[in-house]
């Protein structure tokens, strides 16, 4: 039997006295492609920042059969989790070398140079800009090496807000590709918050549908893209 990586269950968020999760539950197995859509404001970046230790949270948050609800997010990093914020959060001022480096910072193993090396083999455009700082990269490319630092720190679950946001049509197909590969040569599970569906659900093995802070739909991903409701809220018709 497979164990589980990720189980949230009865995973409340708020924000001061508002209440944006409202006891929602699911879970994420290992080498899956978990997506989370849903409209603006129903929850998706709220319910990655719980699991990631951002917010106020009750219920449970379980990780590799551990409990994470009341870490601080520095030891949820530890224990095998990144996060990719929505519009990057790449330190703008630090070199693209320097952000890679950062995302190392829990790591004393001997093979730091050599994921480094893989980032770049992967993306050779920060290769050529290592030495620029993050704030003079364009959009994609800041794309490209905030899901970089993040792999620095040799995830087991790889948290992805929005990664689409802000992007090309063709820099986004090629990010989405590259997601894919890297779910399926390195084994990174992903949890993807994402509002383009149609590209997020080509990908994912399974998904959830948030509304208003609940879990209205969940089920595999080729069959939600089929899904009547859910291709006229999200697919466009």
């Amino acid at each position: 039997m497979i164990k589980t990586l990720l189980e949230v269950d009865e995973l409340t968020a708020t924000y001061g006295q508002i209440e944006v999760l409202h006891g929602i539950k699911f879970h994420v197995q290992p080498n899956e492609i978990v997506v989370i859509l849903g409209a603006n404001g129903a929850g998706k970046t709220t319910t990655l920042r719980a699991i990631s230790g951002m917010v106020e949270t009750t219920g449970s948050i379980a990780f590799n059969g551990d409990s994470i609800i009341d870490l601080e997010p520095d030891y949820i990093v530890r224990k095998g989790i990144a996060h990719v914020p929505q519009g990057r959060g790449t330190f703008p001022e630090l070199t693209v070398e320097e952000n890679l480096r950062v995302g190392a910072f829990i790591r004393s193993d001997n093979e730091i140079k050599a994921d480094l090396d893989s980032c770049y083999e992967t993306y050779p455009v920060l290769y050529e800009r290592r030495m620029q700082s993050a704030g003079s990269l364009s959009g994609g490319e800041q794309q490209m090496l905030a899901v970089s630092r993040a792999l620095m720190s040799k995830p087991e679950l790889l948290l992805l807000d929005e990664p689409s946001l802000g992007l090309a049509p063709q820099i986004v197909e090629g990010l989405f590709e590259r997601f894919k590969k890297m779910n399926q040569q390195l084994g990174t599970t992903m949890l993807i918050v994402e509002q383009n569906a149609q590209i997020a659900l080509a990908m994912a093995d399974r998904g959830y549908v948030l509304e208003s802070g609940e879990i209205a739909v969940e089920g595999e991903a080729k069959l939600l893209v089929n899904d009547d409701a859910i291709r006229k809220a999200y697919l466009g018709g």
